[in-house]
């Protein structure tokens, strides 16, 4: 996956480099920005259903 991902990436490799940087950083922009908080409310870690 990684290969395919690197040979559709123009440029040189700094430019590659810089590309991945930047789609790293939009990439856990988004999960932190839209999926974990829409995955909080399905999966809420307060409701233990687990008794002693």
């Amino acid at each position: 996956m990684y290969a395919a991902l690197w040979r559709i990436l123009p440029g040189p490799v700094w430019v590659r480099i810089l590309l991945l940087a930047v789609i790293a950083t939009a990439v856990v922009f988004a999960l932190f920005t839209w999926v974990f908080p829409w995955l909080d409310g399905i999966v809420n870690p307060i409701d233990v259903t687990v008794e002693q």
